[in-house]
């Protein structure tokens, strides 16, 4: 008995000690707990619109840090050209494009289209995004930059002819919110300038407001709607608002987008201040367009590496 006396004083203080340190750290777990609850993490909205194009102009997403987005775009003659045609499919213009981006923020791209033989580059850069917990931020904003040359040849080559002629520039202001996982709005205020236009009675910095949306159909699947409206008395009579609506459809690696539009134009001088045909009326100008998107990641981020 006097042997085990010792040993049993021994077990008792350890389970005291024990015990003691239990009870010392799941206080810790509850304090840290009712912080987090407090002060919850940052947690930004993703997945606004399934790539970085709505259909024609810019959508808010960004590509990520390290990531190249390879972009084809078609947009067909109009449709109602009839069975001859293929309903429009014989003619088509062609936009063949890169984006990068160089951080989660900042994102540059270039293009070439065949329609006077343009080529155009951007920078865009994410200002704030859209947030819930720590801090709260309501909505997206970008602001984006754009010139475009146009390469074609002169009409009369023995005239003057300037180079500065064939410079556009745009300048675009991105906002949007996605309410919920089905609804995303975005406003685009826009300024397109162009170096030359054809009579004096034509504004060179053109002002326009864009309209944009997307509704999730299914997991893979949205609708995607945009509107550019320009303010009156810029352009000459003959020429319209854009108008495209279309679908996205997600299949792993690849976006393909499917639209129609009434603009054979794929850079903003063009669908923005050079649309003639309409939707309804005459010349009526509807036609059937794509997008495919490619991702490649070219850098890996440090976490990955």
């Amino acid at each position: 008995m006097n042997t085990l006396r010792p040993l049993l004083m021994h077990v008792g203080a350890l389970l005291w000690i024990l015990l003691s340190g239990a009870t010392a750290l799941l206080a810790q777990n509850d304090d840290l707990l009712s912080l987090l609850e407090e002060e919850p993490e940052i947690e930004y909205t993703t997945a606004s619109f399934k790539t970085t194009r709505v259909v024609n102009g810019h959508s808010i997403e960004n590509t990520g840090a390290g990531v190249l987005d390879f972009k084809i775009s078609h947009r067909f003659s109009p449709i109602n050209q009839g069975f001859y045609d293929i309903f429009g499919l014989d003619g088509a213009t062609i936009r063949i494009g890169m984006d990068y981006g160089i951080s989660d923020r900042l994102m540059v791209g270039l293009g070439r289209s065949s329609k006077e033989k343009i080529y155009d580059g951007f920078v865009k850069y994410k200002i704030l995004r859209q947030a819930t917990g720590k801090r709260q931020m309501p909505i997206s904003l970008s602001a984006l930059a754009d010139a475009q040359i146009k390469t074609v040849r002169f009409a009369n080559p023995d005239r003057e002819n300037r180079f500065s002629s064939r410079l556009y520039y745009t300048f675009q202001v991105l906002l949007a919110r996605k309410f919920n996982d089905y609804l995303t709005l975005q406003l685009m205020p826009t300024l397109v300038h162009r170096n030359l236009v054809e009579t004096r009675a034509e504004k060179n910095d053109v002002y326009s407001l864009g309209v944009a949306g997307r509704i999730r159909l299914t997991r893979r699947v949205t609708l995607n709607a945009e509107y550019y409206y320009v303010l009156p008395n810029q352009l000459a009579s003959q020429y319209v608002n854009v108008l495209s609506v279309g679908f996205d459809i997600e299949t792993g690696g690849h976006v393909f987008q499917l639209h129609f539009t009434n603009s054979a134009d794929m850079t903003y001088k063009g669908f923005i201040t050079e649309t003639t045909d309409r939707w309804f009326g005459n010349p009526n100008g509807i036609r059937f367009g794509f997008n495919i998107s490619r991702v490649f990641t070219v850098v890996r981020p440090p976490e990955f590496r």
